[in-house]
């Protein structure tokens, strides 16, 4: 695909022309880049107690990797993410790919255990990636198809958060903890190679500094409603997604399941409903649905809360929870992304910025809220904490006039 750039009508003008619409081997291929990328954050969790043996560390000081992985997520949605609307994206996810694939075989090679956080950190701000690619894939598709996309987009994301923790298991068992992250560099490498061959360039005409695109992104909140709405909503969601996912682990280390840190992590693969679930609800997103999905997934996530209740002794309540669960958040989740990428077609990058961050900070309190709760008032204490968000999201969602996605922004 070549790059060109001429005038365009109004609408158009903060865009380059490319000369072919998206294809959906592109989009598979942007869907495989943005799951491999963002798992790079989730290999270590199941590989603590083997890099803490190997360093004769306590679990508390391996467990460190987890946060500096997260926080440096933050530093990146915050510093990098905008940097999508104001270089070349091609370009800056191709590098983003590189580094990050040195970040892991600095990790790899790792002979202390200060080593291993350098490269954690390294590779998890690079990760933000993935969030570069989602607005880039929203630009590059065509308009009655940028929900469906994205949906798509995001599913390869889905699918990289599940599957990182169950293949790093597997290959730490053929090989050890460095074998992970030396399959994952060599990956990364390759994915960097195949980006640059099929990604088209692509840069919006954007002639501002760095300090003023990220100060941009508080203009955005105080310029946009409809941004600020969906950015709260997802806050609530990501809180409720952490509040669950958080005290699962404590729910099934205890009895009457007692089942082991491997067998906990399989759990993690009934969240593949919310990949669906993000591909479907975005194309009904594209179909001028984005109001109603809404609705109808917090609803979901309201009634998801009675199975999880029931799953404290059955199983099979509780993965029926866990599905309804992760296609409420997920589906909600895409269809905001759906949103506000019809507000300014120039700043998708920092509008993913700003939501990104929202939900992550949603998802820290959701975490920090999750480890007191059970402590104190058990599994039926999260339960009511969940429909609680759920019932506070509804009632935002019905009369925050705000959030409403406006019928000139809709198909």
């Amino acid at each position: 695909m070549k790059y060109t750039s001429k005038k365009v009508t109004e609408q158009q003008s903060l865009y380059a022309i490319i000369s072919a619409p998206l294809n959906p081997l592109i989009v598979l291929l942007m869907s495989a880049a943005t799951g491999l990328t963002v798992a790079s954050n989730y290999y270590a969790q199941p590989l603590l107690n083997s890099i803490g043996a190997q360093f004769g560390l306590p679990i508390t000081t391996a467990g460190s990797i987890v946060t500096v992985a997260q926080f440096s997520y933050a530093i990146g949605l915050i510093l990098l993410v905008p940097l999508g609307d104001m270089v070349e994206r091609k370009t800056l996810i191709v590098i983003m790919t590189i580094l990050s694939a040195c970040g892991l075989l600095i990790t790899a090679f790792a002979s202390n255990i200060f080593f291993v956080i350098f490269g954690t950190a390294i590779a998890g701000v690079l990760s933000v990636m993935a969030q570069i690619m989602i607005p880039f894939a929203s630009d590059l598709a065509l308009a009655h198809e940028r929900g469906k996309v994205v949906g798509t987009i995001m599913s390869g994301l889905l699918m990289g958060i599940l599957l990182a923790r169950t293949a790093a298991g597997f290959l730490a068992d053929l090989g050890s903890w460095r074998t992970v992250y030396w399959v994952a560099a060599t990956l990364m490498f390759a994915m960097a190679y195949a980006l640059w061959l099929a990604l088209p360039r692509f840069k919006t005409p954007i002639t501002q500094n760095y300090l003023r695109i990220l100060t941009s992104i508080f203009y955005l909140y105080r310029d946009e409603p409809l941004f600020r709405a969906r950015s709260m909503l997802g806050a609530i969601l990501f809180a409720s997604f952490s509040l669950f996912w958080t005290s699962l682990t404590f729910l099934l280390t205890n009895p009457p399941y007692e089942y082991s840190t491997t067998v906990i992590g399989l759990f993690g693969l009934a969240g593949i409903a919310g990949a669906y679930a993000a591909k479907k609800f975005g194309s009904l997103a594209d179909l001028g649905y984005g109001n109603r999905t809404t609705v109808v997934g917090l609803l979901l996530l309201l009634i998801s809360w009675i199975p999880v209740a029931l799953g404290q002794n059955s199983i099979i309540t509780l993965l029926i929870g866990v599905v309804m669960l992760d296609l409420a958040i997920q589906g909600v989740h895409v269809t905001n992304l759906s949103a506000i990428y019809r507000l300014n077609s120039g700043a998708r990058s920092r509008l993913t910025s700003g939501i990104m961050t929202a939900n992550f900070i949603g998802a820290s309190a959701g975490s920090i809220i999750s480890s007191w709760v059970f402590v104190n008032n058990g599994w039926y204490g999260i339960c009511l904490v969940g429909v609680a968000m759920a019932v506070v999201a509804l009632i935002y969602a019905f009369f925050a006039s705000n959030i409403h996605i406006p019928k000139k922004l809709l198909p």
